[in-house]
């Protein structure tokens, strides 16, 4: 993993494999407070639904399949927090066409009380809360590895702070 020397520079994490992203998920998920919003960036197979089926099956293990919302353009999954009760809210954005349709899947109902994790959020970023937000840009390397660039807003600062400590340096 290579990270920027700065504490509030994004977090750069190698996934060389299917095991390493979904670790990454899992590392996320216990991170995650209500009204967190992920945004998953990266082109057609880059690893954005895998990454967020982890993060839902570390919140909800009780799931037994995560299916990906690229028809039905959003799921939604219970979970238990420290906090108390809560929903994810899984949205893949891939065929919305205009930033309306957005508040006809709940957008607003995720904001308020949920974990939203959305994929191909570039249509959208404009609503998202800026100090809520942890962007993560996969990318395919030259090997066909994946890799994940975190960056965070200011309610992520302390949070990716301990994630980057307890990556392997």
């Amino acid at each position: 993993m290579s990270v920027m020397n700065r504490p509030d520079s994004p977090l750069s994490v190698a996934l060389p494999d299917l095991a390493a992203t979904a670790a990454l998920g899992q590392r996320l998920a216990a991170l995650l407070r209500p009204g967190d919003v992920v945004a998953l960036k990266g082109d057609l197979g880059a690893g954005k639904t895998t990454l967020a089926r982890a993060i839902v099956a570390a919140l909800s293990p009780e799931t037994k399949e995560v299916p990906s919302p690229t028809f039905t353009l959003v799921q939604t999954y219970p979970v238990q927090l420290a906090e108390g009760l809560a929903e994810i809210w899984h949205f893949d954005l891939y065929r919305l066409d205009h930033v309306e349709q957005i508040y006809e899947l709940g957008i607003e109902d995720a904001l308020t009380d949920g974990i939203c994790v959305i994929e191909w959020p570039e249509l959208v970023e404009g609503l998202l809360p800026k100090a809520r937000l942890l962007t993560v840009a996969l990318g395919i390397t030259a090997t066909g590895a994946r890799s994940a660039i975190l960056s965070g807003g200011a309610a992520w600062t302390e949070r990716l702070a301990k994630l980057r400590s307890a990556e392997p340096s």
